[in-house]
């Protein structure tokens, strides 16, 4: 993706020809490339970004796709509280060359976080109702006196706080993947259909009330759930393959109080994988619930 020529053939083949029908608004190059071991894969990931990003200039889509990298909430030394957060510094050199590529092209900063593993690790400091958007006595950042009622919305002020330690104050910051998983091994604590369930369906409603972070109020926040489908062949522990709203037959998992049951999918043969109108919205608003 570095050559722009084959970004280019590369988005022709695979982007273009959908792109009127559909709603493509992001190319992401890799995923969590920065907290792997392949150091070679980081310094080819800036200049990949750079290359899609050249290839939709030149066809003319750079105002509709912008192009990020989701990270891993392992990007961060420090996260708590939100005020002092800060990246790795083994990271840094990759970080800046991205933030300044993110501000060149007015594109946003996008991070993956899970709220389910900090409890699953510390389920006895940890507790559930922050996690999970339920009422609770929340904590507050002594810095600012900021109060934050879940650990979402602090793990997001923490991102922000980190990006202006590097000298930047207007980069918006994206939830590229969050969620909570239906069921787990036995040593998963939390992953239940329950507390699945009250994850997803209070930060929709959340969502809905287009709220922002106590650090960035009028900033509506963008976020992408994970995942549409249980994952029966994915590796690891169980809760990496109940992940999603919907079994693979199309019926949903649990009720998620999102206009009452999630609707049936209807994806037979003989209908040419069609979905109902219903199910169609829906799938709109889990794949970007951007209110």
């Amino acid at each position: 993706m570095s050559d722009p020529q084959q970004a280019q053939a590369w988005i022709q083949q695979h982007v273009q020809p959908y792109h009127t029908q559909t709603r493509i608004t992001c190319i992401t190059v890799g995923n969590e490339v920065l907290t792997g071991t392949d150091t070679q894969l980081k310094s080819y990931l800036l200049p990949a970004m750079q290359g899609v990003y050249r290839a939709l200039v030149n066809l003319g889509l750079s105002n509709e796709i912008y192009v990020a990298h989701p990270h891993s909430a392992g990007i961060l030394a420090n996260s708590f509280p939100p005020s002092s957060g800060s990246f790795r510094q083994d990271l840094s050199e990759y970080i800046h060359g991205m933030l300044n590529f993110h501000v060149q092209t007015k594109s946003p900063f996008l991070i993956n976080f899970y709220p389910f593993f900090a409890y699953k690790d510390n389920p006895n400091e940890v507790p559930l109702d922050y996690v999970l958007f339920q009422p609770n006595q929340g904590t507050t950042d002594p810095i600012t006196n900021l109060k934050y009622d879940n650990m979402l919305y602090a793990q997001i002020d923490a991102v922000y706080s980190a990006i202006k330690a590097m000298g930047h104050t207007d980069i918006p910051v994206k939830v590229s993947e969050t969620g909570w998983p239906s069921k787990g091994d036995p040593n998963e604590f939390g992953a239940t259909p329950v507390n699945a369930a009250l994850y997803n369906g209070n930060l929709f409603q959340r969502m809905q009330q287009n709220q922002g972070t106590p650090a960035k109020p009028s900033e509506p926040i963008d976020v992408y759930v994970f995942a549409l489908f249980n994952e029966n062949l994915k590796p690891g522990p169980a809760s990496e393959r109940n992940y999603g709203l919907y079994y693979p037959d199309g019926t949903p998992v649990y009720n998620i109080g999102l206009r009452g049951f999630l609707p049936r999918m209807d994806y037979s043969a003989a209908k040419k994988n069609a979905f109902s109108f219903s199910a169609l919205l829906l799938l709109m608003m889990i794949f970007l619930i951007h209110f």
